[in-house]
C-alpha cells in the first residue's frame, strides 16, 4: 500500500526557484565516463503518445560492467515546492559495457505500444514537459531542491533536468520534451555536465539490457478481452477498507458505467449488476483515467482491465479503491443502471466509526449495520440517492454543499447540525458535488433544502470524506435565512464584541471592507469595544518587513463611518516581523477598536512586541503595567502564534480589562473521517498551553482585586467542551458565555456541515449582569465576508436594573 502521488499538477502555485547565470553549480559528480542517464521520456500513455509508459534509460560508456546493486533512479518535479519529494525507483543488476538498461515508469491511458521488457520498474508518473531525473548511489530519497544543493550531493552519479526544470546540470535543462518526444544523449554518450548541450529531443527509442526495442504490440498482451475475467468488483473491494488485490493486475472486470467525471481527478465508475450476498463488499469502483478524459458513457456495459490501487488523498485520510491504467472494452450501450441505495435516517446507523485506539481502521472488517463510515465505505463507488435533504453547510467556492440525511440529528435553531461533543458525531452529514459542469450546484445557505431526489455515486476525498458525486440534483428550496441584527446597548451597558475578519489588509477589495463594516455598524449595533482577530499589516502577504496596520485600520474604520457607525479609535501592538504565524508576510495581530464617545482607553507606556504585561497593585485597585500590553510574549506557548492583547478601558469611571485572543489553529489534526480512529488532535497541546498563560494572567488581576471586571474573548480555535476551555477557565476565574445560550444556538462557525464554536467571550466573576448574543451573519451563508460569526456581550455596570442572559 502506498500514498499515491497527488494528482493535480502538484505545483500549481509552487514558487519557481531561479539561479543567477553567474552562480552555476559545481559539476555533478564530475562528468561520468561510465554510467549515464541516456534517455528520459515522461509522455508515456499521454494523449497523442504511441508508447504506453514513461521510462528512463541508462547507458554505460565504460569498458567494464557497471553494477547497479543498491542504486536507484529518482524523480523530482520541474518546479519543486517545499513539499515536493524525490520519488525513488530501486535498481538491481548491472549495465554491460556499451549497453543499455531500461527503467519503466508509470503507465497512462493513452498509447498502444508497450516498452520492451524493462530491467526495472517504478511507479513514478513523470511529467511529459518538465522534470528532473537522477541516477543515485543508494535508495534513500535525495533532499536537494536546487541545482546547487544537488550538485553538492555526492550520491548523485548523473542528473538530467528537462523542460523548464529548476534542478539541472550546466547552463540549462534539456529542451523539447513532450508527449511524443524524449530527450536523449548523442550516440557517443558524451557527458559534459550541461544538460542543454548533451541531450536533444526526438521520438523516444527505449532499449533494454537485452538490446530489444519497442516493436509494435507487446506479444504478451492478450489485447482487450471480450469475455469477463474471473475477478468481480466485489472481489476488488473486499470486506475491509483496503482491497485484497491492491497492486495486482485484473483483466476483464465487468460492470455498467454509472457516472463519468471529466474534470479534476478524471475517470468513471462501474457497478456490477450481479451483486454478491455480502453487505460489506461494495459493487462499485472508480476507474481512474488520469489526464485522459474518459471515452465511455453512462449506460455502457464494459470490461475493464488494469491495476488495482488504494489511493490515499493524504497521509491521514482513508483511501479510495480504484482501477488504474485501464484498458476498457465497451460491449453494449444504453443499459439500465442498478437502483440507487437510499441514504436516510432509517438506513444510516447512529454509530460513527469503530475505534482502533488511535491506530488505523484500514484492516478492520466493515460493520455497515453498526457504523456510518463503514456503511459509506461498503457503498464506495456505488449509486446512492438522498431525498429532501436539509443544507447544513452553505455552498462553497469549490462547488460543494453539505447536507444531512438525518434531519433530526442535533438540529440548530437556524437549520444546521450542531457539533456537540467528540463522542457524538453527526452521522447524517454528507457532501454533495455535481458531476455535470453544465449543472453546477445551486447556491444554498444553511437551512435551505435540496428538494426531490439527488442521485449519484459515493466517492471519498480528503476535504470532508464521503461525498455524493451527483448525476441528478434536487432543486433548492429557499428557506430565506436572514442575517441577524443584535439590539443596541443601553446607556448603562458596555457592549464588547469579538470579530475574526479573515486576513483583512489594506490591499483587500473595498467590498470586503464595506461588508465587514456593515457587520460592525448595523448587525452588531456599533459596540463600544470590538476586539478584532486577523488584522494584517498594511501590505498583507507582501513579505518586506512591514508590520504596521495603520492603513488597514484607517480603511476599516472609515468604512464603519460610511456604514452609519461611530468613528472608532484603535490600539494594537505590532508583532515582530514573521513571529506570529498566519499567512507568511501578513503579520497577523489582535486589535482593539473603541468608540471614544462611550468608553476611554487608558494608555500606559511600555507595551511592545516582547514585553510581558503585569498586574500592578495601586491605591485605586489593580492596573496594568502597560496598556496596551501583551501576555507573556516570550513564552514558548506563543512561538509562531498570535499573542494576546490586553487593554485597560474606563466606562462610567470604572476600569474594565479586555483580553483579545487568537489561539493557534487546528491545522494538523487528523480528520474526523480519516483512517486513524479516534483521530489525534495534535494542535491541542499548544492551545492548552496558551489557555493556561491567559488563565494565569487573569488570576494575577483577580489576586489584586477579586471583583476586577475582565472580559477575555476572541477566536480560541477550540470547542466549549475542549481541554483548551478547561485550561482557560481553571479555578472558575472565567465563565464561557457560549454555554449560557440554548444548546441549539451554541455555535459561531460551520465546518464540513457541523455548526460549532471556535469563537468565545468569557467574563470574570466580578461581572454579574450581562446579556450575550452570537450574531449570525457569515458562517451559514454562501456569501460571507468572514468565515466566523461575531459575538457580543453587554455588561451592566450601573447600580440600577437587572441584566439577564438570553438571545435577542
Amino acid at each position: 500500500m502506498r500514498i499515491s502521488t497527488p494528482r493535480s499538477v502538484l505545483l500549481a502555485g509552487a514558487v519557481a526557484v531561479t539561479l543567477s547565470a553567474t552562480a552555476l553549480p559545481a559539476a555533478f559528480a564530475a562528468p561520468s565516463p561510465t554510467a549515464v542517464i541516456s534517455e528520459v521520456y515522461g509522455g508515456g500513455g499521454n494523449s497523442g503518445a504511441s508508447l504506453t509508459r514513461d521510462f528512463v534509460e541508462l547507458a554505460n560508456a565504460g569498458s567494464a560492467p557497471y553494477d547497479l546493486s543498491g542504486f536507484s533512479v529518482q524523480y523530482l518535479p520541474g518546479a519543486p515546492s517545499a513539499g515536493s519529494l524525490w520519488q525513488v525507483s530501486a535498481l538491481t543488476g548491472a549495465v554491460a559495457p556499451g549497453g543499455r538498461y531500461l527503467v519503466a515508469q508509470a503507465a497512462g491511458t493513452g498509447g498502444t505500444v508497450a516498452l520492451p521488457t524493462p530491467d526495472a520498474t517504478g511507479t513514478v508518473a513523470m511529467s511529459a514537459a518538465s522534470g528532473t531525473v537522477a541516477l543515485v548511489s543508494g535508495t534513500t530519497p535525495l533532499t536537494c531542491r536546487t541545482a546547487a544543493d544537488c550538485a553538492a550531493d555526492t550520491r548523485v552519479v548523473d542528473l538530467v533536468g528537462y523542460g523548464s526544470a529548476v534542478v539541472r546540470e550546466g547552463s540549462g535543462p534539456a529542451t523539447g520534451a513532450s508527449a511524443t518526444a524524449s530527450v536523449a544523449r548523442a550516440a557517443s554518450l558524451a557527458d559534459t555536465d550541461d544538460n542543454a548541450a548533451d541531450l536533444s529531443a526526438a521520438a523516444p527509442t527505449p532499449v533494454n539490457a537485452a538490446g530489444e526495442t519497442s516493436g509494435g504490440e507487446d506479444p504478451g498482451d492478450p489485447g482487450n478481452p471480450t469475455e469477463p475475467g474471473t475477478v468481480r468488483v466485489h472481489d476488488i473491494q473486499g470486506t475491509t477498507r483496503v482491497s485484497p488485490l491492491d497492486g495486482q493486475a485484473v483483466t476483464g472486470v465487468p460492470g455498467v458505467v454509472t457516472a463519468v467525471r471529466t474534470t479534476g481527478s478524471r475517470g468513471f465508475w462501474i457497478q456490477d449488476t450481479s451483486p454478491d450476498a455480502d453487505p460489506r463488499t461494495s459493487e462499485g469502483v472508480l476507474v481512474y483515467t488520469g489526464s485522459a478524459a474518459p471515452t465511455v458513457a453512462v449506460g455502457d456495459s464494459v470490461l475493464v482491465s488494469g491495476t488495482v490501487d488504494e489511493y490515499y488523498p493524504s497521509a491521514t485520510t482513508q483511501s479510495v479503491t480504484e482501477i488504474t491504467a485501464p484498458r476498457t472494452t465497451v460491449l453494449s450501450k444504453g443499459n439500465a443502471l442498478p437502483a440507487p441505495v437510499v441514504l436516510d435516517a432509517a438506513s444510516v446507523p447512529r454509530g460513527y466509526v469503530p475505534s482502533a485506539g488511535g491506530g488505523s481502521i484500514d484492516a478492520l472488517p466493515l460493520e455497515p449495520a453498526a457504523y456510518a463510515l463503514d456503511l459509506y465505505e461498503s457503498l464506495e463507488g456505488t449509486r446512492v440517492q438522498a431525498s429532501d435533504t436539509r443544507v447544513t453547510g452553505a455552498t462553497t467556492s469549490y462547488g460543494e454543499v453539505w447536507v444531512t440525511v438525518e434531519p433530526r440529528q442535533n438540529p440548530t435553531r437556524r437549520g444546521g447540525t450542531l457539533y456537540s461533543s467528540y463522542t457524538d458525531q453527526n452521522t447524517g452529514r454528507i457532501k454533495v458535488m455535481s458531476l455535470d459542469p453544465a449543472r453546477p450546484l445551486p447556491v444554498a445557505n444553511v437551512g435551505d433544502v435540496l428538494s426531490g431526489t439527488t442521485t449519484g455515486v459515493l466517492d471519498y476525498d480528503s476535504f470532508g470524506g464521503y461525498s455524493l458525486q451527483a448525476t441528478a440534483l434536487g432543486t433548492r428550496t429557499d428557506r430565506h435565512l436572514k442575517r441577524e441584527v443584535t439590539r443596541k446597548q443601553r446607556g448603562g451597558e458596555l457592549a464588547v464584541a469579538t470579530y475574526n475578519v479573515e486576513n483583512l489588509d489594506a490591499l483587500d477589495a473595498q467590498d470586503k471592507f464595506d461588508t465587514l463594516a456593515k457587520g460592525v455598524a448595523v448587525n452588531l449595533s456599533a459596540p463600544d469595544i470590538v476586539s478584532l482577530e486577523e488584522i494584517q499589516d498594511d501590505n498583507g502577504a507582501v513579505n518586506d518587513g512591514t508590520v504596521g496596520s495603520e492603513a488597514t485600520l484607517k480603511r476599516f474604520t472609515d468604512a464603519i463611518v460610511a456604514a452609519g457607525g461611530p468613528r472608532y479609535a484603535w490600539r494594537y501592538i505590532a508583532p515582530q516581523d514573521g513571529k506570529d504565524g498566519g499567512e507568511p508576510g501578513g503579520n497577523i495581530r489582535n486589535v482593539f477598536l473603541f468608540n471614544p464617545a462611550r468608553v476611554s482607553f487608558v494608555d500606559r507606556a511600555g507595551g511592545d512586541a516582547t514585553t510581558a504585561v503585569k498586574a500592578v497593585r495601586t491605591r485605586h485597585g489593580v492596573t496594568l503595567s502597560a496598556s496596551p500590553g501583551r501576555i507573556s510574549p516570550a513564552n514558548e506557548a506563543w512561538s509562531d502564534s498570535r499573542k494576546p492583547l490586553v487593554g485597560e478601558f474606563r466606562f462610567h469611571g470604572k476600569p474594565v480589562f479586555v483580553v483579545g485572543n487568537h489561539f493557534t489553529s487546528k491545522g494538523g489534526d487528523q480528520p474526523l473521517h480519516g483512517r486513524y480512529q479516534e483521530p489525534s488532535r495534535s494542535s491541542e497541546t499548544k492551545r492548552v498551553q496558551q489557555a493556561a498563560e491567559v488563565n494565569t494572567f487573569v488570576k494575577s488581576l483577580l489576586a489584586v482585586d477579586k471583583s476586577a471586571q475582565v472580559i477575555a474573548l476572541g477566536d480560541l480555535n477550540d470547542f466549549a467542551f475542549s481541554p483548551t476551555m478547561s485550561a482557560l477557565t481553571a479555578s472558575k476565574v472565567l465563565k464561557p458565555l457560549i454555554t449560557t445560550l440554548p444548546a441549539n444556538e451554541q455555535y459561531s462557525y460551520v465546518y464540513e456541515g457541523n455548526s460549532q464554536t471556535l469563537d468565545h467571550i468569557l467574563t470574570s466573576p466580578g461581572i454579574r449582569r450581562l446579556d450575550y448574543d452570537v450574531v449570525h451573519i457569515n458562517a451559514e451563508f454562501a456569501d460571507q465576508a468572514s468565515d466566523h460569526d461575531p459575538q457580543i456581550v453587554r455588561v451592566r455596570t450601573d447600580a440600577s436594573g437587572h441584566g439577564h442572559h438570553g438571545h435577542h
